[in-house]
């Protein structure tokens, strides 16, 4: 044993004196600039000791070059081997269980392993009704993707029978070009039928954005249930068509499916066609969001705004929060009075203070009053760090246009 933790201990980063504070609350990440030594010949996504200026020992991380040069798996001093990924999954799926997901008859799609929300930084690992599409942001976690495999073989119960690694687009491009995209585990196929909450939809994780669906929204798009019946709705930015079908299903009488990408469009056409019957109420639009809400033909009851982030990095937080702006307030001007806007910001650096004065700045240019029904987030399958702010990415409003 103590042969090796001496040999653990050859690869480690060393940080300069009150450096450790951060990590003494918890946060996962370790920049660049707060180190001080590092172990010679360290290679990305190496498993290092963290030690304080004083040598003494903080935990265990994935080490990189980069602007975030760690990402803490322990916080103490433990082997990083089969039974620690064991553990970090069981914890995971055991919390998915007992949230009610697992082999849940009306959803099945979810989110097993949310990243540093399940003290994993660098991995995301999406279920879709057997199979369990892993996407890795860090080499660190590339590197242990063969442990991760068999920790989802070891301890789900059998709930996994597939595994696609989807991580080429999420890894630094050099890295990425030495790896692909492939079955890892199981059968190969690419596209299943899922569920949430009843609602049907077409996934392909192969050719799909992110692991092939935008999970995080399921209890927003549940939400709208309460509020489509009787009402005409917009969703734009509408991607697969999420809102729109939840919206159809719970008695919309009218639905617009607006995203300026014919992939996008295409998939909601192919969404909705499970539905034959509810085909005749439902309109796909190829249009610029931003042009098309600017002169609205129809009398909308509910508009939803979900757009891609307009900022990844705190320089571009300012040109994202006037982007914000100028497309809520061209909602607010043209909703009908009484009308509910569903508004979301999936940009890490706008916090949800900042984007409810957005909306509020939003609606003063609009020259209209609004009122706040739902203050939305993430699901609980996407749980948020609490020492990890930057966990907490999405979030949204329900408004009410007076």
């Amino acid at each position: 044993m103590i042969s090796n933790i001496a040999e653990q201990m050859d690869k480690n980063i060393k940080l300069k004196a009150t450096k450790e504070k951060s990590l003494q609350r918890f946060h996962p990440w370790i920049f660049s600039g707060a180190i001080k030594t590092t172990s010679p010949g360290l290679k990305d996504g190496d498993v290092v000791t963290v030690l304080n200026n004083k040598e003494r020992i903080l935990g265990k991380a994935h080490y990189t070059k980069g602007s975030i040069a760690g990402r803490m798996l322990a916080f103490d001093f433990v082997e990083i081997d089969q039974s620690f990924w064991d553990n970090r999954i069981t914890a995971a799926y055991e919390l998915r269980k007992n949230m009610g997901l697992i082999n849940n008859p009306e959803t099945n799609i979810f989110r097993l392993v949310n990243a540093e929300g399940d003290h994993l930084p660098g991995l995301i690992i999406d279920f879709y009704n057997g199979t369990a599409i892993v996407q890795c942001h860090s080499i660190g976690m590339h590197r242990a993707i063969d442990f991760i495999c068999e920790a989802l073989r070891n301890t789900t119960e059998g709930l996994v029978k597939s595994i696609y690694d989807k991580s080429t687009e999420s890894l630094p491009s050099e890295y990425a070009e030495t790896v692909s995209n492939q079955y890892l585990h199981g059968e190969e196929s690419a596209v299943m039928e899922g569920l949430e909450y009843g609602n049907h939809f077409y996934v392909n994780w192969i050719t799909g954005q992110k692991t092939g669906f935008f999970i995080d929204q399921r209890e927003n798009r549940n939400l709208i249930a309460n509020y489509a019946k009787g009402k005409k709705v917009l969703n734009t930015f509408c991607y697969s068509g999420g809102f729109s079908v939840f919206a159809l299903n719970a008695g919309a009488i009218q639905v617009d499916s607006l995203d300026s990408s014919q992939k996008a469009i295409d998939l909601v056409d192919e969404n909705i066609s499970y539905y034959p019957a509810l085909s005749e109420k439902h309109n796909s639009i190829k249009d610029d969001a931003m042009d098309f809400i600017k002169n609205l033909s129809a009398d909308y009851d509910i508009i939803i705004l979900d757009p891609p982030a307009f900022a990844k990095h705190r320089d571009a937080r300012h040109k994202a929060v006037q982007g914000y702006k100028r497309l809520n307030a061209r909602a607010i001007e043209q909703i009908k009075a009484g009308g509910i806007i569903f508004t979301f910001s999936c940009s890490q650096v706008v916090d949800k203070e900042l984007f409810k004065n957005t909306i509020a700045a939003a609606a003063i240019s609009a020259k209209r009053k609004i009122r706040i029904l739902h203050q939305l987030h993430q699901p609980a399958d996407h749980p948020i760090n609490l020492f990890h702010p930057e966990s907490e990415y999405l979030k949204g409003l329900v408004i009410q246009v007076d």
